[in-house]
């Protein structure tokens, strides 16, 4: 059986990119670049979303299921460009052959890793196969919507209707999970901006393990996972975020009531 691998991005405004498409020099500061970006994107679409493209990955989390072995991290160092981070997480994706689950994956953070390995000249052919080397990847590959080798949680709930979508915050908590702890996805351009890297990847970290959760209930709802085999998993997670010792991790496990 080929591992599970859970992913997750945190994106900052691409202030670099923004300079070149709108010729803005440096007398213009970052803030006021994504302030730009910003309110240009709400007056022609109403909200502060900047497009995919010119999103710039800053980290990516990825849940680990393989074996008896249960592993959660960020990839890369604090120090790593963006370029690096999208090849460790495609190189992933080379070594393991992996069923890949995400929550909005399909809408968001599969679409900009492929913007953004693309300006920085990431190599990933096994992702991009859709037959050609793998039969195999024909009938089911990580491109198709309706395939199953990377399987977009939120997007397969709502039967692949935008406005049946619930946020995983509230789907986290409403089974008993931990949820977001203290931070949310509107305020990592402020904490990139405070120099808080490590708080953005620690809050990327606990939504992947919030998605493997809601994915193991998933599982046992589809007959993948039996109630007994459902708990033990969870039990594994629990064993295994316990040998973490790092306050992200315990106020997430205190977060958890133990069933």
């Amino acid at each position: 059986m080929n591992p599970t691998l859970v992913f997750d991005i945190e994106t900052v405004p691409d202030v670099k990119g923004l300079r070149i498409l709108q010729g803005l020099d440096a007398s213009v500061s970052d803030w006021e670049v994504a302030e730009m970006a910003f309110q240009q994107r709400r007056q022609s679409t109403g909200s502060d979303f900047v497009q995919h493209h010119l999103q710039r990955v800053v980290a990516i989390s990825c849940v680990l299921r393989e074996g008896n072995h249960f592993n959660v991290w960020s990839l890369g160092e604090l120090g790593d460009d963006e370029g690096s981070l999208i090849q460790r997480f495609f190189d992933i994706i080379d070594k393991y052959t992996p069923q890949l689950v995400s929550w909005n994956g399909g809408g968001f953070d599969l679409p900009v890793l492929h913007y953004r390995g693309l300006i920085h000249g990431v190599q990933c052919a096994r992702y991009w196969d859709m037959g050609e080397d793998d039969r195999e990847f024909k009938w089911n590959n990580y491109l198709s919507r309706y395939h199953t080798r990377h399987l977009d949680l939120m997007d397969l709930l709502a039967l692949y209707t935008g406005r049946a979508n619930a946020p995983l915050d509230d789907l986290a908590k409403l089974m008993g999970f931990p949820g977001k702890l203290g931070m949310d996805g509107s305020r990592v351009w402020a904490s990139y901006q405070q120099g808080d890297l490590s708080e953005i990847r620690n809050y990327c970290e606990t939504d992947v393990a919030n998605t493997y959760l809601v994915y193991a209930r998933f599982q046992m709802m589809r007959g993948v996972l039996t109630p007994d085999a459902y708990k033990k998993e969870c039990a594994l997670v629990r064993a295994a975020l316990e040998k973490y010792p790092l306050p992200h991790w315990q106020a997430f496990l205190a977060a958890w009531p133990d069933a």
